[in-house]
């Protein structure tokens, strides 16, 4: 079980530390992680939602030492803080932007933007970023190349897997992404929810794996029952998953579908979707 303590501090390594904000749920665990990187300029990755106790914390925790507060991407359990944590100490922000398709938090903007590999290089630490498009077309993961911990945002959560929501979240971006994310060294994963991943290699391989399982779970329910509906495929494909959580699983399907579509292995006319595969 993760050290879970709202509003304080849990040391990970020499330059990590976690918060861990008190927005427990079906979708975010424990709670949404932020993390703050170094001991003396510090930075913040996803400060996480507006939940003053959470807010106050960082404050109390970081003071006048914050320059950075960094977001994996602007769903509204990681970002809505940010604004808050620039206004109150001055610190950059840090993170790209996409239209809001819905989903995406508004208030954060008038940040610096990210591209692959960019570095943040302070005398404590380096920070690198991993342009990692899948769950949501702006996640980046950032790599702490001293302590070669991965805060991978929703990329990687502990204990279960992510909702791809299209259109800006996209399946084949997602496991290329973290196909990608075998090239770098990583001893452990931070994820933005739920305790350190060990053995980073193994788990990214096993969510490949689970994925394209997934995938042919799609492939096997269009051939049992012809063109068929995202609705009339999502019980037999999910059928080890909480009826519950299959709104949510619906819309990874969707994604799996589209995927599929993009590959020439699939079509859709209207709603119903169909094998062009042979």
């Amino acid at each position: 079980m993760p050290d879970i303590r709202y509003a304080e501090a849990v040391t990970l390594s020499p330059r990590l530390r976690r918060v861990t904000a008190r927005n427990p749920g079906r979708m975010t665990g424990p709670g949404t992680n932020t993390y703050i990187v170094g001991t003396e300029q510090l930075a913040v990755v996803d400060p996480g939602p507006l939940v003053e106790e959470h807010v106050e914390a960082l404050l109390r925790i970081c003071g006048e030492r914050l320059r950075w507060v960094l977001v994996t991407h602007t769903h509204r359990d990681h970002s809505p803080a940010a604004h808050v944590l620039a206004e109150r100490t001055g610190a950059e922000l840090i993170g790209n932007v996409i239209p809001n398709d819905g989903y995406q938090d508004d208030t954060f903007g008038d940040a610096r933007a990210l591209a692959q590999d960019d570095t943040l290089v302070t005398p404590e630490f380096t920070l690198r970023a991993l342009l990692t498009p899948g769950h949501v077309a702006n996640h980046v993961c950032y790599l702490l190349e001293d302590d070669r911990i991965l805060m991978t945002g929703d990329h990687m959560m502990a204990g279960s897997t992510v909702v791809i929501v299209p259109p800006a979240g996209d399946m084949k971006h997602y496991i290329e992404s973290l196909e990608r994310m075998l090239d770098y060294a990583v001893d452990w994963v931070a994820p933005g929810h739920g305790d350190l991943i060990g053995e980073p290699a193994t788990e990214i391989r096993r969510l490949i794996e689970h994925r394209l399982a997934r995938e042919r779970k799609v492939v096997e329910a269009l051939r049992r029952s012809g063109p068929a509906s995202v609705e009339a495929l999502t019980p037999p494909v999910y059928d080890d998953v909480d009826p519950a959580l299959h709104g949510w699983a619906a819309l990874s399907l969707h994604a799996h579908l589209l995927k599929l579509q993009a590959e020439g292995r699939a079509g859709v006319e209207g709603e119903t979707w169909c094998l062009t595969e042979a």
